[in-house]
Formats: C-alpha cells, structure tokens, sequence
C-alpha cells in the first residue's frame, strides 16, 4: 500500500503516462485504497493541472510528451529549479521559457512578494494561480501541445514588450560546437528573443541533456551568464562553460 500521498500521486501520473487514461475503480485496486480515497487523489490532482477528471475516472490534462517529462528525473528537476528561485529576489520582473523544469521555478517562489513572471510556458499556470503574490504575463500566440507552450510571430512580437532583470530558459540539448540548442526553430527563435529582452539570463538544464544537441541553435555558450545544473555535469562541459564565463550553479 502507498503510504502517503505523493507516493500515489506518482503511481497514478505513471499510468496515465503509459495508458493515457485510469478509472477510479482500477486506482484504488492498484493502491490499495478505499475509492474515496483514489477519487480524492484525483481531485487534488485536477486542482495541481494535472490531470482531467472524467466520468470514473481521469485522462492526462498534458501531451504523453509532457508528461513523460514531468515524471522523468523529478527530483534533478525540482533540485535545480528551487536553486533557480533562490536567485529571484522580491519586486524581480522575470521571464520563464517552456519547459517541465522551468515551470518549477513558480512552485518554489512561495514566501517571494510582488514578482512579475512574463512566460510562454503554460504549465507555469498551475503553481502560480495558487499563490497570490505572483503576477504573470501569458504571451499571444500558437499552442504547442508538445511543449506546453505558446510559440509563433505573434509571441515574438509580444516579447518585444518587455525588459526584465532575469530570463530563466529551458533547452533541448547542448554541445561545444552548437551551444545551447532546441528541438524547433520557432522554440529557438523565441528563446533567444527572451535572452535579448533581460539584463541576465540563466539556463536550467539537468547534465544528460549535454552532448545532445538538438536541432536549433538558440546561443553559444557565452550568450549566457549562468547555468543550474546537477553534480553530473561532465569536466568537459564544466570546463567549456566556464572558459566561456559561465557561472555554474550545481543543485
């Protein structure tokens, strides 16, 4: 039997993950719980954005994609997110890209006063809408389901909008010979588009995600001021980043 309820939170997120739906019935089998029990799961759940309740059951309220990522490597991602909100003060004005991890940031600013988060990342939505001292900004633009994010000319334009103290973005790989790199062309355009717009920009990626480069360059190396990270980081990277002037925070 789960023992507590983040440990059925992860059971029931794994399943939806690999069956892409769950009826209530089969949760409470599966945990050994009362179907109040499971059904009081969901509903907690629901409220977090992370699932849809349906009729019996519940269906994931993200793309497989997303959701996959948002199970894998939790508590790297968690690690180096809380570290990137240590770095915002009360009053910031910041901007989050896309991302699983860096819609974390907004979980971890609980006891932060008057910060302003300008973000084309709609998981960001889910931690923010339950504290009240965050503003957030949603730019205009095409829904990407496999990035939870909003991307496209129109997001670009609205960006154009704003300067901020600090850009937290997320990538999809990085290498010596393309820097920091995204899956998609407009993802990378916006991307650096949100660099340009901040005094400081800080990139959040777990190591594994190093010697990966993905399709698009969105900066070199020394585009960038600071990297969160986890204690895997190869010396080879270490070392590429910091002769670049990287500063490199391990979490």
């Amino acid at each position: 039997m789960s023992s507590s309820f983040s440990e059925r939170k992860s059971i029931i997120l794994d399943l939806l993950v690999e069956q892409r739906s769950v009826s209530v019935s089969e949760l409470a089998k599966r945990l050994n719980v009362t179907v109040v029990t499971a059904r009081a799961d969901l509903a907690v759940l629901e409220e977090e954005g992370l699932l849809v309740r349906t009729h019996g059951g519940a269906l994931p309220a993200q793309n497989p994609k997303i959701m996959e990522r948002m199970q894998s490597e939790k508590g790297v991602k968690g690690a180096i997110a809380k570290a990137a909100a240590s770095m915002i003060e009360d009053g910031d004005t910041i901007i989050i890209s896309a991302g699983t991890t860096t819609a974390l940031i907004a979980k971890y600013l609980l006891g932060k006063r008057g910060v302003h988060i300008v973000t084309n990342n709609t998981l960001v939505l889910a931690y923010a809408r339950t504290n009240p001292q965050l503003r957030v900004t949603l730019v205009g633009g095409e829904f990407r389901p496999e990035e939870e994010g909003i991307v496209g000319p129109m997001a670009l334009k609205d960006m154009e909008q704003f300067y901020v103290s600090k850009t937290f973005i997320g990538i999809d790989g990085a290498s010596v010979k393309q820097g920091f790199t995204a899956h998609f062309v407009e993802s990378a355009d916006l991307v650096r588009k949100m660099a340009e717009q901040a005094d400081e920009v800080i990139v959040l990626s777990d190591s594994g995600k190093f010697g990966k480069p993905g399709f698009a360059r969105i900066l070199p190396f020394d585009g960038v001021d600071a990297l969160v990270t986890d204690y895997d980081l190869t010396t080879e990277f270490d070392k590429e980043l910091t002769n670049a002037d990287v500063r490199i925070v391990k979490a």
